[in-house]
């Protein structure tokens, strides 16, 4: 679904990483469309790479404004081709797709809850030499009583095609209404390569042994050390919407990226 309308000029906000070419690009898109604060703005366009695109996913959730990435870095696979010229057409006939983050919560080896969102996935990464061992739950029902690992993640369609699929997870269609639970270096049991859940379903991870087998939880950026309980599901009362050039939108990356070799 596509907005429909351009944007007015001097309706947009323009936020860029920090690399020298986002912060040129910001320069340029802010003299040639003027710049609106966020709380404000129409349409937010993010400048950089994935990272940036999510940092302002992240800080705008609360927000019903969408969001437009331009590529200023280097993999992109949210964002659309950097062209200053035509930019505000261009959104107007952009495809709108919505999603969810996943809602981490994380409790440490001292009792603290710390709760964070993940538009990619929230990982279980062990924290020194020694393995990972988790016991895994979905929906309160023991499904692994012991997975020896470096650790474990669980991800979003959106984030499929990041860590996911780098720890040999599946490729999701952003319509699926799946999550793919993936184990990363699996060492007991040797050939689980993970689990597809239902988009509500509702996961925890469990630490053995936390004050010798140390263990950190990260939801996308946000790192949370020393864990003993994570637990993990979709915050479906949070909808995000990305703007992607007309056909050229998530579900057709997604689709490319299954038939790349």
């Amino acid at each position: 679904m596509a907005l429909g309308t351009p944007p007015k000029k001097g309706s947009v906000a323009f936020i860029a990483g920090d690399r020298p070419k986002a912060q040129a690009a910001l320069a340029e898109l802010t003299k040639l469309y003027g710049q609106c604060p966020a709380h404000d703005a129409a349409v937010i366009v993010a400048l950089g790479g994935d990272g940036t695109l999510l940092d302002v996913l992240r800080n705008n959730m609360t927000r019903d404004v969408p969001v437009y990435g331009m590529n200023c870095g280097t993999v992109g696979f949210l964002m659309n081709e950097y062209r200053a010229e035509g930019l505000l057409d261009r959104i107007g006939v952009a495809d709108s797709v919505m999603i969810n983050p996943l809602r981490m919560t994380a409790t440490d080896m001292t009792g603290e809850v710390h709760e964070a969102m993940a538009i990619n996935e929230i990982a279980l990464l062990r924290e020194t030499r020694q393995t990972a061992r988790i016991t895994v739950r979905v929906g309160g029902q023991v499904r692994m009583e012991q997975l020896i690992c470096d650790g474990i993640l669980l991800a979003t369609p959106a984030g499929s095609t990041a860590y996911n699929l780098s720890a040999h997870g599946p490729i999701l269609p952003i319509m699926s209404n799946l999550l793919a639970l993936t184990p990363i270096s699996p060492f007991r049991p040797r050939r689980w390569r993970g689990a597809l859940l239902p988009y509500d379903a509702q996961v925890e991870l469990e630490v053995q042994d936390p004050d010798f087998r140390t263990v950190l939880a990260t939801a996308d950026n946000r790192e949370v050390r020393d864990v003993v309980l994570v637990k993990g599901a979709i915050a479906q009362e949070v909808e995000m919407t990305l703007l992607f050039d007309a056909g050229a939108g998530l579900e057709e990356r997604i689709l490319e990226e299954q038939f790349e070799y």
